[in-house]
């Protein structure tokens, strides 16, 4: 119900108003206050009006001051000045103040309930877009966690497209501007319940964004806190996690953790450092950080982090040959500079299980990879390197053959018919059993664009068409094709178009118009 508080300390001056106020509006709560401290008072104390209907000059507290202190304590009250005095200060002073209309003293009822009447609906209005925001702001939080998950799965095998990154990122509430870094919680099976668990601490710290779960592992991308080191945020964090772990016995989590970079465009390769870090879950430490690992190119004393990255690369890619040709040349360095047997085959085995792990991650099943026995001599390590490197192909070519030529087109059929709801990578990979990952990977490489990039044409193209229909506003036409925020469907379509919404459909209702005349 609709309520209002007359204020003025002249009783029959309330009267006459409330009065008038019953007449025209039945259905309407009317309250009096007899001066601005009381009415103040009953504000204080948690009435809360929709209309204020205030009198200027009262002993005391006068009605400006009194619109000044209710308004502070409820910005959404409203107010219409009553007052004898027609001056020019007052209304400058009252409209600063927000007061929406104003009475003059003494007024006839028709004028009072007019004045009342239009308030009142702007009241209404403005009800009906607080509890049109309220429900979008509950839609938008219902569809973070997807976004959430699809920025980071994107980020890591894929450029999320500058058209979205800056917009999906403001709708998760968290700021880019401070460095980064990436970390990888590793999990056994069985233990996959507990990736909610991990959500629920990232989330409630605040600090980062959770990617989706493949291969029993959860990559995090965390903001570096400017009052704490790097080490020490890290620590804390990996700590929490793993305490976690530690409810349900622990055994066989390990936390990998990437260097510091400077922005999302880098975070892909502090991934891949954390993937490097976490490369021996036997270690009684059940985290590391990057910096603390051999780099996975180093041959005696010598250390290679760019052919690192360029081996993660290339295990990225799925570019088998190098791949392979990296471990087995790794392994003739070893053999040149007279690295010790046993040295040469775990640190080969750590290159070959980094591959096995990437693999997992894409939703390959794969045996974790070990040597047989203790090599002998460098000739027989390059041969059991071959025969494991081998296994991973194979595995990985049979995964290939077994989804890829039916599961792209699944993906975009689903990705057309369905481009209007909240649809993600996790959903998409639940319904044709693949991982998110492999799912980015195998669309940008069918495809050559972006599953992101994809699913933003297909609710433009829609866009365009119900733009043709004149009945239909923006805000329609943004939540039909599948965005919840009508300011972030304007951003997109700007950005992807060249144009505003608004000025492509001036455009293409005028030319339909142009055509129509000259038929």
């Amino acid at each position: 119900m609709t309520s209002v508080l007359i204020v003025d300390d002249e009783q029959i001056e309330r009267e006459g108003l409330a009065a008038i106020l019953r007449k025209g509006f039945p259905d309407l709560a009317i309250e009096q206050a007899r001066n601005g401290r009381v009415a103040l008072q009953m504000v204080e104390e948690g009435f809360r009006p929709d209309l204020v209907l205030m009198d200027i000059k009262m002993p005391g507290m006068d009605g400006l001051e009194t619109i000044e202190r209710i308004s502070a304590i409820e910005p959404d009250i409203r107010f219409i000045m009553v007052t004898a005095y027609d001056a020019f200060d007052y209304a400058r002073t009252a409209i600063k103040l927000g007061v929406k209309d104003y009475l003059l003293k003494p007024s006839k009822a028709d004028e009072i309930i007019a004045t009342v009447g239009r308030v009142l609906r702007q009241i209404e209005e403005e009800r009906k877009e607080r509890e049109a925001s309220r429900q979008q702001i509950t839609a938008l939080k219902k569809v973070l966690p997807v976004v959430e998950t699809d920025i980071v799965t994107q980020l890591l095998y894929d450029h999320v497209h500058d058209v979205h990154l800056d917009e999906l990122v403001d709708l998760l509430g968290v700021s880019t501007a401070s460095e980064m870094f990436a970390i990888v919680v590793m999990m056994p099976a069985g233990e996959e319940q507990k990736y909610a668990e991990v959500k629920a601490r990232i989330r409630k710290t605040g600090v980062g964004l959770v990617g989706a779960l493949s291969g029993g592992q959860i990559p995090v991308i965390v903001f570096r806190d400017p009052v704490r080191s790097y080490r020490s945020q890290a620590t804390t964090l990996a700590r929490e996690l793993l305490a976690l772990a530690a409810s349900g016995g622990g055994a066989g989590w390990f936390i990998g953790i990437g260097g510091v970079c400077g922005s999302l465009d880098d975070i892909r390769q502090s991934y891949h450092e954390a993937q490097i870090a976490a490369m021996d879950p036997t270690l009684p430490v059940k985290y590391r950080f990057y910096e603390d690992t051999p780099a996975l190119g180093a041959v005696g004393g010598r250390s290679d982090r760019e052919w690192e990255k360029r081996f993660i690369e290339q295990i990225r890619t799925g570019d088998w040959e190098r791949v392979q040709e990296g471990i087995m040349s790794f392994i003739r360095r070893c053999e040149q500079e007279g690295v010790d047997l046993l040295l040469a085959q775990q640190r080969a085995l750590e290159l070959i299980w980094l591959v096995s792990r990437m693999l997992q991650e894409l939703g390959v099943e794969v045996q974790a990879p070990v040597f047989p026995f203790q090599a002998q001599d460098y000739r027989r390590l390059q041969a059991e390197a071959h025969i494991l490197i081998g296994r991973l192909r194979q595995a990985y070519a049979e995964h290939q053959a077994r989804h890829e030529p039916d599961a792209v087109h699944q993906i975009k059929k689903y990705i057309i018919e369905h481009s209007h709801e909240d649809i993600s990578l996790e959903a998409i990979g639940r319904m044709i059993g693949l991982s998110p990952f492999y799912i980015s990977k195998l669309f940008k490489e069918q495809f050559g664009i972006n599953y992101i990039d994809f699913l933003t044409e297909c609710r433009i193209e829609k866009a365009k068409k119900l733009m043709a229909d004149p009945e239909l506003s923006m805000k329609v036409i943004a939540l039909e094709v599948g965005y919840r925020d009508p300011n972030y469907f304007s951003k997109v379509f700007k950005k992807m178009c060249n144009i505003s919404p608004t000025e492509y459909r001036k455009a293409l209702l005028g030319t339909r118009g142009r055509e129509a005349c000259d038929a």
